[in-house]
């Protein structure tokens, strides 16, 4: 049984109120297929019958094939200590940190983690709670209309489409338009990524000045273990920096849970969404931690908030800050240097196929092969080979063009085998 504390003229208030005719009307823009068919709930079992259960299903993954994909979720190594520090039951049953007097730990580490991501980024500030790299992007662009006044965003063309269709979804009421290399006089931002989705490396120094010089401001998404060898957004002018944090610790899962990044200039501090903490003295003059300019809808009135989206990250963000301080600066440079190196033998191997990025890359790229991609990348995962991503599902002309990634984590044997395969498959 369920209780439902509504009234039918509750009910009838609130479906007045937000001008619907009855609750069918109410899910009317959900596809009938796309509805919950059933409550129907099976009977309960045992404790031995469910963990059988669960490991039947558990079984049925298949974690031993090579990967070659990439698209924003990288195949990175995971240091064993970011699983036994990140696991402890300080960490795991942390109180939320909102009285500070209860959760110094907890608020020390994202105190620290921030400081970690503006060295990496090389920006001022960074915050704390941001749901994924697709909601950071959507929420720098509304930083950026509370920055400007403005309500026009422009996006390159090397932006993820995942995050462009996130951020359509998230502003169908503003005008965002793609567009390459153009800033219009009215623009909020211009967004860009680097690498950019198909691999391809820039400079965005220049465009950071035409943004600047058109009163717009430019924000980058950036695949954060690539800034160990790359120009940071703080190096090339940009005013927002945004990221996917899952190749800092974060293993690969059906969706996450994962990581939003975001840091920014000193003086857009007071329009940037989320959490942040800061140092402080407590009254013997010791020192502590506390959250701050927490401008959320529970602590202000909600059309004032920064933002509405609350995912507490601190938990990922604390594996992301583990990952970066085992590491260190010479850690995370050589990690970079390996996925490029290896990114690169594997394009020298592929001599029968076409890459056709445009410029420079990191460890992603695009080739082109004699047929379908698609149909390519599903037989070679019967040959245990996670092959890459084929672009036509990511809505690109263009059916034989298939994203492949190279991460740390291959070896010489691996990218060797995977090439010979490739071979046998694309060109028999």
């Amino acid at each position: 049984m369920s209780f439902i504390p509504s009234t039918p003229n509750d009910v009838a208030a609130m479906l007045d109120t937000i001008g619907a005719t009855d609750i069918e009307a109410l899910f009317a823009s959900i596809p009938p297929e796309l509805r919950l068919q059933s409550w129907t709930i099976p009977p309960g079992l045992s404790q031995m019958s469910a963990q059988r259960y669960l490991q039947s299903l558990a079984g049925r993954n298949t974690g031993n094939h090579v990967c070659f994909m990439g698209g924003g979720f990288y195949d990175h190594d995971i240091p064993a200590a970011v699983d036994a520090l990140a696991g402890r039951s300080e960490f795991l049953t942390a109180y939320t940190p909102y009285q500070p007097e209860c959760s110094q730990g907890t608020l020390q580490a994202i105190y620290e983690y921030q400081s970690a991501v503006t060295r990496l980024t090389g920006m001022d500030v960074a915050n704390a709670s941001l749901y994924d790299g697709g909601t950071a992007v959507f929420e720098a662009a509304t930083m950026a209309i509370r920055l400007t006044g403005r309500r026009r965003i422009v996006c390159g063309p090397s932006l993820n489409p995942t995050y462009r269709a996130i951020l359509d979804t998230h502003t169908a009421n503003l005008d965002v338009t793609i567009a390459d290399g153009h800033t219009p006089q009215d623009a909020a931002c211009v967004i860009v990524q680097n690498p950019g989705f198909r691999g391809t490396v820039r400079d965005f120094s220049q465009l950071a000045s035409r943004c600047h010089d058109a009163g717009a401001l430019l924000v980058m998404s950036v695949y954060p273990l690539s800034l160990g060898m790359l120009k940071t957004p703080g190096e090339m002018g940009a005013d927002i920096a945004v990221a996917e944090g899952q190749s800092l610790g974060l293993p690969l899962g059906f969706g996450g849970p994962y990581l939003g990044m975001m840091a920014t200039r000193r003086k857009y501090i007071r329009k940037m969404p989320g959490r942040l903490v800061a140092e402080t003295q407590d009254a013997q003059g010791q020192r502590g931690f506390v959250l701050t300019l927490q401008a959320r809808e529970q602590h202000i009135r909600r059309e004032k908030a920064m933002s509405n989206i609350c995912s507490n990250e601190a938990h990922c963000a604390l594996r992301a800050l583990l990952y970066l301080a085992l590491l260190g600066k010479e850690g995370l440079c050589e990690v970079a240097a390996q996925c490029h190196a290896k990114a690169e033998y594997l394009k020298g191997r592929l001599t029968r196929f076409t890459i056709v990025n445009d410029g420079p890359t990191f460890n992603e790229f695009v080739v082109r092969l004699p047929r379908n991609a698609a149909e390519i990348a599903s037989e070679l995962l019967a040959r245990g080979f996670v092959a890459g991503i084929p672009l036509t599902a990511m809505e690109c002309p263009q059916p034989n063009d298939l994203l492949v990634a190279v991460t740390e984590k291959r070896t010489r044997l691996e990218i060797d085998a995977f090439v010979e395969a490739l071979e046998s498959v694309a060109c028999s």
